[in-house]
């Protein structure tokens, strides 16, 4: 079992996620030059398959950082 948070994001670099626990990620999305920040509980079983895919880092998912995840913080 994972050490959490757990930083992902989507290899075009348009999502970037906070993996907080097994049953809970933060995503902060860019659409154009805006930035939104979500908090996703995963009750519906395809959420819970995304979070998996997150997780085992199933393409388009790829490692991130706190650093790189906190730095599109800002910009919400």
């Amino acid at each position: 079992m994972p050490a959490y948070p757990v930083y992902r994001r989507l290899s075009n670099l348009k999502s970037h996620y906070k993996i907080v626990s097994p049953l809970e990620f933060d995503e902060i999305q860019q659409i154009g030059t805006l930035f939104f920040k979500t908090t996703t509980h995963t009750v519906k079983y395809p959420e819970k398959l995304r979070l998996q895919d997150m997780l085992s880092l199933t393409p388009p998912f790829e490692p991130s950082t706190a650093a790189d995840y906190n730095s599109r913080l800002e910009m919400v």
